[in-house]
């Protein structure tokens, strides 16, 4: 075979596979460890106990929609511990968190997102600042949540 069909069919195939350049736009992606995880599903029972798998997705895909979001802190931990963002106050409440808040966090983790990118989410029967909400475009609604922009 001809070396340079040769050379051209391995740059083909590396560039299938996303290796060799280009995407220069695109932020690598982050990487989460399994305390990540954890603290991820803690969070996601104090805020969605009660709601739908999906509804618990959403909820851990709004975490990580902002570690990618250079608005806001680039950890997991740094975004669920932001001043005035979450309930943190019921994480200690949930040492072991269920399995399907684990399998949510992994799923968001992963990349899941059944908010369309949704940076904040509330429930509009709870919510105090609802003018404040009522000013953010709407993603979804999913359970009692509406997640938005």
């Amino acid at each position: 075979m001809n070396t340079n069909i040769l050379i051209a069919i391995v740059v083909a195939f590396a560039l299938l596979l996303g290796f060799g350049g280009g995407g220069g736009d695109r932020a690598p992606s982050p990487s989460y460890s399994d305390s990540d995880e954890l603290l991820l599903a803690r969070l996601i029972e104090a805020e969605a106990r009660g709601e739908s798998y999906r509804g618990k997705v959403a909820v851990g895909a709004v975490v990580v929609n902002r570690v990618k979001d250079p608005r806001f802190p680039n950890t997991v931990r740094s975004v669920i511990y932001e001043r005035g963002q979450f309930y943190t106050a019921g994480i200690p409440n949930h040492p072991r968190p269920s399995a399907e808040a684990r399998r949510a966090a992994a799923a968001a983790l992963r990349g899941e997102d059944p908010t369309r990118g949704a940076l904040f989410f509330y429930n509009p029967d709870k919510a105090r600042t609802t003018r404040w909400w009522a000013s953010r475009p709407q993603q979804v609604r999913i359970g009692n949540h509406v997640f938005t922009q």
